[in-house]
C-alpha cells in the first residue's frame, strides 16, 4: 500500500463529532470529487467518485448521519491508470440532492433563480475545526502526498481556478504554510514542496500515525545525510593530508639532492628523516613518533621550515 493510500485510509477513519465539521467535510469532498447534473426543472444529481473504497464508505456513512440519507455505493472499472475500480455515490432528487447542495454552499439563489456557485463557501469555514474538516474532505477527494523516502510533494487538484484559490486561502489560515497553484491543462493544483509544511498538513488533517511515520523517515534521512557528509569530509581531509605529505616529501628530497640535509639543525634533520620514513602518516601520528613526542603544531612548524628552505634553493 502506498503512502498516500495509508494516509487516506487513516483519514477515512475520522468521524467528526460536531455537526458543523461534518457538513464542512462533506462540502469539501463534494466540491473536489463531485459532479453535478440537472435531471429536470430545479432537480439535480450529485455524483462523487473515488478509487478508494474506504473513502467512499466513510462519506456514505457521514452523509447518512448528517442528512439522514442512505445513498448506495456503485463500483465500475477504470481506476487510476486504467486498473482497479472506481467507486461512486449518487444523490438524486429523491435523496434530497437540492437541499444538500444548498447546505454545502454549492447551490445558491440569485435573482430569484438557482445558481451553481464556484469557489469555496466561506460560511462553512468560520472555525478552525471546520477548516480542518473541509481540508480533509478536499484531500480525500483529489489529494495526493508522496512517500517522503522518495520526495516531498503534497497536492490537491480541482477543475476550478476559483476553488483552487479558495483552498489556498484556507490553507494560508494555518501558520507558516504557504501553498502555490500550478495549472496543468484544464486542472489546477494547490501544492506544497516544503517537507516541514507537508508534515504540518498531515497533522492538521488528523493523520497522526502518518505524521509520525513521516517525521521518522525525515529523521532517518537527515541522519543518513549527516553520515554521508561526515564521511565525505573525512575522505576530503585524508586526501588533503596525503597530498600535503607528498609535497613535504618532495621538498625534503630537493634539499637532500642539493646536499643540504647535513647543514640542517638537528631538529630539522630529525623531522626530515621522520617524514621520509613515514610518507603517509598524518601530522598528529608523525608527531607521536618523536622522543619526546611533538604536538601537531610543533611538527607542522618544522615541516614548514623545511619547505621554506627547499623553496630557497
Amino acid at each position: 500500500m502506498t503512502f498516500v493510500q495509508e494516509t487516506k485510509n487513516e483519514l477515512a477513519r475520522i468521524s467528526p463529532e460536531k455537526s458543523c465539521c461534518q457538513v464542512a467535510e462533506i462540502a469539501g469532498f463534494i466540491r473536489f470529487a463531485g459532479s453535478i447534473g440537472i435531471v429536470g426543472r430545479e432537480k439535480y444529481r450529485i455524483v462523487t467518485t473515488t478509487p478508494n473504497l474506504a473513502v467512499v464508505r466513510h462519506y456514505k456513512s457521514l452523509i447518512n448521519e448528517y442528512f439522514s440519507v442512505d445513498p448506495s455505493i456503485e463500483a465500475a472499472s477504470g481506476g487510476p491508470f486504467g486498473k482497479g475500480k472506481v467507486y461512486s455515490i449518487t444523490l438524486g432528487p429523491e435523496d434530497l440532492s437540492e437541499m444538500i447542495l444548498r447546505e454545502v454552499g454549492i447551490l445558491m439563489a440569485r435573482a430569484g433563480r438557482n445558481s451553481i456557485t464556484d469557489g469555496i463557501y466561506d460560511e462553512l469555514l468560520r472555525t478552525k475545526c471546520c477548516r480542518k474538516s473541509y481540508l480533509r474532505g478536499a484531500f480525500l477527494a483529489s489529494g495526493t502526498v508522496s512517500n517522503p523516502e522518495k520526495g516531498y510533494h503534497f497536492e490537491v487538484t480541482t477543475t476550478s481556478e476559483a476553488t483552487a484559490r479558495g483552498l489556498r486561502r484556507l490553507i494560508n489560515t494555518f501558520d507558516d504554510i504557504t501553498p502555490r497553484i500550478v495549472t496543468r491543462k484544464n486542472r489546477f493544483g494547490i501544492y506544497i514542496k516544503s517537507r516541514e509544511q507537508i508534515a504540518d498538513m498531515l497533522a492538521i488533517m488528523g493523520a497522526s500515525s502518518q505524521y509520525f511515520a513521516y517525521q521518522d523517515i525525515m529523521m532517518k534521512k537527515d541522519l543518513l545525510t549527516h553520515a554521508h557528509r561526515a564521511e565525505s569530509l573525512d575522505n576530503a581531509n585524508i586526501d588533503k593530508s596525503l597530498k600535503a605529505a607528498a609535497e613535504q616529501v618532495e621538498w625534503i628530497r630537493r634539499i637532500q639532492e642539493s646536499g643540504g640535509l647535513c647543514r640542517l639543525s638537528p631538529k630539522l634533520q630529525e623531522a626530515a628523516v621522520m617524514r621520509l620514513e613515514n610518507p603517509d602518516a598524518g601530522l598528529e601520528e608523525l608527531g607521536q613518533m618523536f622522543d619526546p613526542p611533538l604536538s601537531k603544531s610543533g611538527i607542522n612548524n618544522r615541516l614548514r621550515r623545511l619547505e621554506q628552505i627547499a623553496r630557497g634553493l
